[in-house]
């Protein structure tokens, strides 16, 4: 268990959607968060971090849900390292509900970054000698084979990107694009399926002022969307994803 990291939380009442259940956006928050008590515990908190000029930012990432935690329910995310590379690393996470049962699992693909001069860095030598890592993987799925982006969809909405959305790397945070993701699927899937699987790649970075066109199209699979950020008026891809839906019970 020296490998591994748990943290708990208990969903609040700000977190949850209208159906009484956790967002895949508050999902997400929590998987980060535990993330970041990861760095913390060994004292490499991103505040410490940041004092150097260096974060970590998602390259990629999949998410797979059972099911979404509700109000006062407690759940635990376990995460750890499962590879390295020279400037990224893959992190994985299984979330357990109160009775041990897994309720999800999620894997990223975060990469070491040099704030000020915007690029990739070598992972700290101390990082990896106190973090250690299992060779297991949370999800079978490949969060490094290409999604191809759509150019044409049956949904759109333009985005103006807001300072509340910039983080403390100077650029919109992970959670503003999912949220984008979520606003722009159809309200009768919103009504009555949740988001059982997300599969994303971050391509480039999205800065305060920047105008977004957030593109999402049905797939040829029965709840199956498919997804592109991009700039406004140029051919620059922010971001892509596919997403899944289940039928609510």
């Amino acid at each position: 268990m020296e490998n591994y990291f748990d943290k708990q939380f208990e969903l609040m009442h700000f977190e949850m959607n209208k159906f009484g259940e956790a967002s895949p956006t508050i999902m997400l928050a929590l998987l980060e968060e535990a993330a970041a008590e990861h760095c913390y515990s060994i004292n490499y908190g991103l505040y410490d971090l940041i004092k150097q000029n260096i974060g970590w930012v998602l390259v990629s990432g999949v998410v797979e849900m059972e099911r979404y935690p509700r109000y006062k329910e407690k759940i635990i995310i376990r995460t750890w390292l499962s590879a390295y590379s020279t400037v990224r690393g893959f992190r994985e996470n299984i979330i357990f509900d109160e009775q041990g049962t897994v309720i999800g699992r999620a894997r990223g693909l975060w990469m070491f970054f040099d704030i000020v001069r915007r690029r990739p860095v070598p992972i700290f030598e101390d990082i990896r000698s106190k973090w250690l890592f299992a060779n297991e993987e949370a999800i079978e799925h490949s969060i490094t084979t290409k999604i191809d982006p759509i150019h044409v969809a049956q949904f759109s909405k333009d985005i103006q990107v807001k300072q509340s959305e910039i983080d403390m790397y100077l650029h919109a945070n992970n959670l503003r694009y999912l949220q984008w993701l979520l606003d722009s699927i159809p309200e009768e899937v919103i009504d009555t399926h949740y988001m059982q699987f997300l599969d994303g790649r971050f391509i480039s970075e999205i800065q305060y002022g920047d105008e977004v066109l957030m593109l999402t199209e049905k797939d040829n699979s029965e709840n199956c969307f498919k997804h592109t950020i991009k700039i406004k008026n140029t051919d620059r891809i922010c971001a892509i994803a596919t997403t899944k839906w289940k039928a609510r019970g």
